[in-house]
């Protein structure tokens, strides 16, 4: 076991196979709730990072410098679930590393996705909903809201081939926070981790099958309201746009391939990757390794 205030790659791999059994273990009922903190959480970095940005992002020759502002707030987010304690979907595809290593039973780790899964979504339209009842989408002469509906707009106007690919480099990029954070042992360390891959998503613009829980049904949600619309118009959001942006949309053109791609990404890329190479063809380290984590039972 090292004695640096970090785990090596192996011993990260080895700290993930161990926090995939524990999450496996949790009741139903608490994988229920802990999805729905970890949906509000990350649907609050959504809306936070929207109202940081929102006046740039509504220019197009600075949307590049709004997805950077927008990032660097989303990663909170992610600390919030990490630290403070949450089940993330996007986060649990790192159970398939237990699997492979014949830890975790294919269907302790289905029954888990599912109800963090449906947590997620909960806790996403709870806060997608309050944002519409709080009045801050009129911020900014209607600006805040008129953003929310173009960016709805656009994730229901992917391809599939483009919500797939966009998802698995998101949640490469996402799954790579949460490897990192696992192999840090004091709070500075994970919310370093966590925070410049997290930055690196958002500024490059991927796709985020729980931040789209807020993020889509925000503007769906957003432009029953005619003063929002209006606005959204003034930024390209045609007719055609605002009623192809509805709740069939947001499942069959965005939520099913980003969630798939998202798997991909994190449970493929991220978690198969590391275990082929540091337990399957690596020297598996000897004894339990002692996870130096407070919420590695419950965490993304």
């Amino acid at each position: 076991m090292s004695t640096k205030n970090y785990l090596t790659p192996s011993e990260i791999t080895e700290a993930t196979i161990e926090t995939a059994i524990k999450k496996t273990k949790n009741s139903k009922i608490n994988m229920l709730i802990l999805g729905i903190l970890a949906g509000a959480f990350i649907a609050f970095a959504a809306e936070g990072s929207n109202m940081a940005s929102f006046n740039l992002i509504a220019k197009a020759e600075t949307y590049g410098l709004g997805k950077v502002l927008a990032g660097a707030i989303f990663g909170t987010g992610l600390m919030l679930v990490l630290i403070a304690g949450g089940e993330l979907f996007t986060g649990n595809t790192l159970i398939i590393a237990g699997v492979l290593d014949k830890k975790v039973s294919l269907k302790s780790m289905l029954k888990n996705w599912f109800f963090v899964y449906l947590g997620n979504f909960i806790g996403s339209i709870l806060i997608a909903y309050m944002m519409n009842k709080s009045g801050l989408f009129t911020s900014g002469d209607n600006m805040l809201g008129a953003v929310t509906i173009k960016i709805a707009a656009y994730k229901v106007g992917l391809t599939f081939t483009e919500g797939l690919f966009l998802g698995i480099m998101c949640n490469w990029l996402v799954c790579l926070a949460v490897w990192m954070s696992y192999g840090a042992k004091d709070m500075a360390g994970k919310i370093l981790a966590i925070f410049f891959p997290i930055w690196l998503f958002i500024t490059s613009g991927f796709e985020h099958s729980i931040a789209n829980m807020y993020y889509i049904p925000a503007g769906i949600m957003a432009k029953g309201n005619i003063a929002l619309t209006e606005a959204a118009s003034l930024l390209g959001v045609t007719a055609e746009k605002l009623n192809h942006l509805n709740w069939g949309t947001f499942l069959t053109a965005n939520l099913i391939p980003v969630t798939l791609g998202n798997i991909i990404g994190g449970g493929i890329f991220v978690g198969a990757v590391y275990w082929y190479l540091y337990i399957k063809n690596g020297k598996r380290l000897k004894g339990k390794l002692k996870i130096n984590n407070a919420s590695d039972n419950i965490a993304a």
